[in-house]
């Protein structure tokens, strides 16, 4: 009888650990190196997204910001059982972005883009999903974006993309002297 209890208890703390470890967010430097790896090998020799070919484009460098994004959205999605780029409380990924502290102010251009899988198991899986996918590929290869940052959590994955080019110094010299402005539409 007790050997039975113990390896139930066993079976039991095997199942905990199992699945605390599926809840967690993944996003160690191992995480991140296989993930860029992936990305920018593709990006470094170009790809056919659907039917349309995208050259080759500059590597991705990982932005702790668009990260967090990332776990938020991924976090919430498994959290509140649901899969979409809008969160339930009718959020976007550019107000997710936005609200993690990367933003637009101080750059010339911004750009922004967001990936989104459920259940595959793996970095290997998920990116082969994405680059099978003709909307999930050019995000992966637009030479806009510049940055970017990856979350799993329990099934869940999210991937934030981001591009922000600053102005020039000579541009920054111009605008503090009142000869350049930066207007901004209003929508």
């Amino acid at each position: 009888m007790k050997i039975i209890l113990t390896g139930l208890f066993s079976i039991i703390v095997l199942i905990f650990s199992l699945n605390t470890y599926s809840q967690s967010i993944n996003s160690g430097k191992e995480f991140k190196r296989e993930f860029l790896e992936n990305i920018n090998r593709t990006r470094q020799r170009g790809c056919t997204c659907g039917t349309t070919y995208m050259p080759p484009a500059a590597p991705l460098i990982w932005n702790d910001q668009l990260e967090q994004a990332a776990i938020g959205h991924a976090k919430d999605m498994s959290d509140k059982n649901y899969f979409s780029h809008t969160s339930k409380d009718g959020r976007g990924s550019e107000d997710r972005i936005a609200l993690a502290g990367y933003t637009f102010k101080g750059y010339k251009s911004f750009t922004i883009g967001e990936n989104i899988a459920q259940g595959q198991q793996s970095i290997a899986e998920v990116m082969k999903g994405w680059f099978k996918s003709e909307g999930h590929c050019k995000n992966l290869m637009n030479p806009g974006f510049k940055e970017v940052g990856v979350a799993y959590y329990n099934t869940y994955w999210v991937q934030d993309f981001g591009g922000r080019e600053p102005f020039s110094a000579e541009q920054q010299k111009l605008m503090k002297s009142g000869k350049y402005r930066i207007i901004q539409k209003s929508e």
